[in-house]
């Protein structure tokens, strides 16, 4: 864990990390060819502020992230011991050669197309199981931790760990587009009932999509386990109005209030 930030317990044990995705910075680098702005300067300023993990996916159309943002970030965090590297992605396209030469602390694998605009499912179980067994366990040969990315599905996750899958990833979505409205406590209670059913076989539990500054604190507080929320779309838009160090001190504080007294 990040020293910048007390590991402080809450209601549901082990205080969550943020890790913050920095894609969205390289998809405007991308928009000329001068450099700016600086993917590896972005990760570092979110550290610095008390991220604790940077998370890239890199698709094959290099769109955003691209290989050689891949390998200045796994060399940025060599300075930074105490954080983690996150890299997602397809592993039947790009992703497990980045995971051969890099080795990073975690591997998300997502069920992306190769031209899909942005992650909006997650594995389906039984049916993908067999190409993804020996994927996930060539990652743990190599001492690369698993999560894959899943819908609130409480019936999949004795599949997850038959897999040997280390972690989920809950995608969160449906409760983003939930939230403020009369679905909401419905749909969330759906994640509550997966991250117990994970918790139950011993699975970890990250989180990530559309999640933000409004609906964050509210979805720590009532799913279980939480260890990790991956953000990046609203961080980087909220950063383009209050800079890298506030918005990550701000969102630090919204995971802080779920994790205070309740």
């Amino acid at each position: 864990m990040n020293p910048l930030v007390a590991p402080e317990a809450g209601p549901h044990g082990q205080r969550t990390a943020l890790s913050v995705n920095v894609n969205k910075v390289a998809l405007l680098r991308n928009t000329r060819h001068l450099g700016i702005p600086s993917v590896a300067k972005a990760a570092q300023l979110c550290l610095e502020a008390g991220a604790q993990g940077i998370t890239v996916h890199p698709r094959p159309d290099e769109r955003h992230i691209r290989a050689h943002d891949v390998r200045e970030l796994a060399d940025l965090l060599k300075a930074w011991p105490q954080a983690e590297y996150n890299i997602e992605g397809n592993p039947t396209q790009n992703l497990m050669d980045f995971v051969r030469e890099i080795r990073p602390h975690q591997v998300t694998f997502v069920p992306d197309a190769e031209d899909q605009f942005t992650s909006d499912h997650g594995w389906n179980l039984p049916a993908d199981m067999a190409r993804l067994k020996p994927l996930i366990a060539e990652c743990k040969s190599l001492g690369v931790r698993v999560s894959l990315f899943m819908d609130p599905l409480p019936a999949a996750m004795p599949l997850v760990a038959e897999l040997g899958a280390d972690r989920i990833e809950l995608y969160t979505e449906t409760y983003a587009s939930a939230f403020g409205t009369e679905r909401e406590d419905v749909v969330l209670a759906g994640f509550t009932a997966t991250a117990r059913a994970a918790l139950a076989l011993g699975l970890g539990i990250n989180a990530g999509h559309d999640l933000n500054r409004d609906n964050l604190t509210r979805f720590l507080r009532e799913v279980p386990g939480v260890l990790e929320v991956s953000i990046g779309h609203a961080l980087i838009a909220d950063a383009l109005e209050l800079g890298y160090a506030e918005t990550v001190r701000d969102y630090q504080r919204c995971i802080q209030r779920a994790f205070s007294a309740q």
